[in-house]
């Protein structure tokens, strides 16, 4: 007799065992031990002052909306978000934008699009891993090309070059980059366009932290302002908001016009299956962009001041440099030492009661690396990272 058990399929390990870190951290809870988590990225929860009053009236003005749901999201949304999205010399057309209940859901719209099953898309690390469960979700494999170290994680075209296949079918950038903060600047994405060009690949940006900058260095603009390359452009409230229980997410389409109304038709009978974004939302979203300069003025001190407490407790660190992002939410930190580092986080965590991420976690090449959100509220911050300039410190006087 067959066992009545059924078996999940293979695309994930539903079942994973904990890491280290994570049964560390689980512990902690357990016992009642209170951890100065510095890996915190949901804004919700760190203390900032969102307007909640308003967010609730604009909410519950569209609540009441009749359905009469389109695929690419209501037009008047549309219109609203092409209107903020518009920058002197970039005019975006509401009919070159679809709506999203996410940007992981964009993700998994344009791999249904541009992929049959088993072929692949090229990624960049280090990055956020999500990318590799997004992938084999939708059945195809995801492959990664360097970005340079030595260059502060710039995107090399020659390393593009040599990770495209012949299965290759579409190339991954993030600007900028989570969790490196680096813009790609206008000759990198120029260089990742015209590989894209020659072999047929679309370009898909990640462009959900574009709204942070943290320096005056050049960055290139929006993929999907080019006219030269299939090019798609990912944004959401998650991040430009700081709003990501409103569960809205978007993809701006670029390219030659032909080939961008094809793929438009396209994605609005994939869109079409699903129909998942709520019409209140899209109802609400003219006033939530209206907010947009309050709340992203809200997160980006709280990103400045951090980054400035950050530079400071390390600034007498001998064995600690830190990798000033250009813009986003994180924090890199390149640490001379003899441990590995999950055993530094695990040291750190044990010691210090302090959570950092492990440079491991999103594919850095060497094992020096730690990586902190600049989100945690400023109190908890400042002495999260007193306490691991501390330990740092003593690195360099005690044995290990």
């Amino acid at each position: 007799m067959h066992s009545p058990h059924r078996r999940f399929s293979r695309r994930l390990s539903f079942d994973p065992p904990p890491t280290r870190l994570a049964a560390a951290v689980a512990g902690r809870a357990a016992r009642g031990e209170e951890t100065l988590d510095l890996t915190e990225t949901n804004p919700t929860r760190v203390g900032l002052p969102y307007p909640e009053a308003e967010l609730g009236e604009i909410l519950a003005r569209g609540a009441a909306a009749p359905y009469r749901p389109d695929p690419r999201g209501l037009l008047s949304a549309r219109q609203a978000l092409a209107a903020a999205l518009s920058r002197p010399g970039d005019a975006v057309s509401p009919d070159d934008l679809l709506l999203t209940a996410s940007t992981s859901e964009a993700y998994g719209f344009l791999f249904k699009l541009l992929l049959d099953p088993g072929e692949e898309v090229l990624a960049p690390i280090p990055s956020y891993p999500l990318l590799d469960e997004l992938a084999a979700l939708e059945g195809v494999r995801l492959g990664h090309f360097p970005l340079e170290p030595g260059r502060r994680f710039a995107l090399d075209a020659g390393a593009l070059e040599r990770a495209a296949g012949p299965a290759t079918r579409a190339l991954v950038v993030v600007h900028p980059n989570n969790p490196t903060g680096g813009y790609l600047t206008p000759s990198e994405q120029d260089a990742a366009a015209a590989v894209c060009a020659a072999r047929g690949l679309a370009l898909v940006s990640d462009e959900v932290f574009g709204d942070y900058p943290l320096s005056d260095a050049p960055r290139a603009g929006p993929a999907a302002a080019r006219g030269d390359v299939l090019a798609f452009s990912l944004g959401g409230l998650s991040k430009s908001a700081g709003l990501p229980s409103w569960k809205l997410g978007w993809m701006r389409v670029g390219g030659p016009p032909e080939l961008r109304r094809r793929t438009l038709d396209a994605l609005e009978h994939v869109a079409d299956s699903y129909l998942s974004v709520a019409t209140p939302v899209q109802r609400a979203l003219p006033g939530v962009l209206a907010l947009l300069p309050r709340l992203q003025a809200m997160i980006r001190d709280r990103l400045l001041g951090n980054l400035r407490t950050l530079r400071e407790a390390l600034s007498r660190v001998e064995n600690a440099e830190l990798l000033l992002p250009q813009g986003g939410w994180s924090a890199v930190l390149r640490v001379s030492h003899t441990l590995p580092d999950e055993d530094l986080a695990l040291r750190l965590l044990e010691r210090e009661g302090v959570l950092a991420h492990p440079g491991y976690f999103f594919d850095f090449a060497s094992e020096d690396f730690l990586v902190l959100s600049l989100l945690p509220e400023p109190g908890r911050f400042g002495e999260g990272v007193r306490r691991l300039a501390g330990l740092l410190q003593a690195f360099t006087v005690l044995p290990l």
